[in-house]
């Protein structure tokens, strides 16, 4: 198995190359586009072409990660790559860096490392969430099955593994650390609450350690290979930790309420599998303190969801009760916090960008 990234990152050190190839970095950046929230980095006339030009050195570093010899290796593990994405954690990275020195080519392979271990965790939950579409096209498992599918994330896993390596022993101890809460996080969610664990407080843990952790992994390497500040390490932590339970919080909330986003992901999708999410979990809790209306709705949710008519019952009946206005406020207020938690960094289009990027991930409710 050969990989040319695994021969080009020699440089000592971090492990960098001593001369990058020429790179136009335009055209590979051709088609990237800013998430919701980012307006304040296009707008900037350093800041922007800086983020731009690294997006695309990020991209063109992640399909040289993934490069395999092996036809069918090379195949699967280029399926959600070039799938799309908004490359949201890699983007973190790049713009937390400009609290240090942004141009230091750690940056740019440690925002690769993240989106790889993103990727890697994407086939793996489709397998568990039987999942049919993911980015607008049949997941992995939908095409080569299950076991494929698995062991393209493990390999892709191993792969960011070789690269964090590469940025060091504190690196590779961040990712070891936030690769073991993914596991947790999907492990804890596989097998529910326990019987003495609050089921609300239990779902909120499993979101913070699958999405707050990578997220906040993403944040502190952008400070650490940038050379910023120590202090504020710890600030993008739990600011990374918020605005990921914030994200997925929405997100989940969209999944099974139907609203339509661009997420290439079947709305229901959670309901049909049983996933536990915010909205039925409030649900259940009311249901138990004497709402009828909720008893009645789960009924439906608890039954026969194989047919696309029930589902959509049950979405549209979810979509409609009062523990999905609920849910948005939950996620709200962890966007709120997340934002609160910046204070300490220094103002401008860093801090901005960063507060900005927490009010759109739960202004998708439309």
């Amino acid at each position: 198995m050969t990989n040319s990234a695994d021969h080009s990152w020699t440089h000592a050190g971090h492990g960098l190359p001593d001369s990058e190839p020429s790179l136009n970095t335009t055209a590979i950046a051709t088609g990237l586009q800013l998430p919701a929230g980012f307006a304040a980095i296009a707008g900037d006339p350093e800041l922007g072409p800086a983020i731009t030009n690294n997006l695309a050195r990020v991209e063109k570093k992640l399909r040289e990660a993934i490069a395999n010899s092996d036809p069918l290796a090379d195949a699967t593990s280029r399926h959600l790559v070039e799938a799309g994405g908004k490359r949201i954690r890699p983007l973190l990275t790049l713009l937390c860096a400009h609290l240090g020195d942004a141009s230091l080519p750690a940056v740019v392979q440690a925002a690769v490392v993240v989106e790889l271990t993103h990727l890697a965790t994407l086939y793996h939950d489709d397998v568990m969430d039987s999942a049919p579409f993911r980015r607008g096209a049949p997941t992995a498992h939908e095409v080569w099955g299950n076991s494929v599918a698995v062991l393209t994330g493990d390999l892709i896993f191993a792969r960011a593994s070789i690269l964090v390596s590469e940025l060091g022993g504190r690196a590779l101890g961040i990712q070891a650390r936030t690769f073991e809460r993914l596991c947790l996080g999907q492990l804890h969610e596989t097998v529910g609450p326990r019987p003495d664990e609050d089921p609300v407080e239990h779902y909120l843990s499993v979101i913070a350690d699958k999405t707050g952790s990578l997220v906040a992994a993403s944040g502190q390497f952008g400070a650490i290979f940038s050379g910023a500040d120590e202090a504020f390490e710890d600030v993008l932590v739990e600011y990374g930790e918020k605005v990921g339970v914030a994200f997925q919080l929405a997100d989940d909330v969209i999944d099974v309420t139907g609203v339509k986003v661009k997420s290439g992901k079947s709305p229901g999708t959670d309901l049909r599998e049983g996933v536990p999410t915010l909205p039925v979990l409030l649900l259940r809790r009311a249901a138990a303190d004497g709402d009828q209306s909720a008893v009645d709705l789960l009924t439906l949710i608890d039954g026969d969801l194989s047919s696309d008519e029930a589902l959509a019952a049950a979405v549209a009946g979810l979509r409609e009760h009062p523990v999905t206005a609920e849910s948005w406020v939950v996620a709200r207020s962890w966007a709120d916090e997340a934002i609160a938690a910046l204070a300490p960094l220094p103002d401008g289009v860093v801090k901005d960008s960063l507060s900005n990027f927490a009010l759109a991930v739960v202004d998708r409710a439309s």
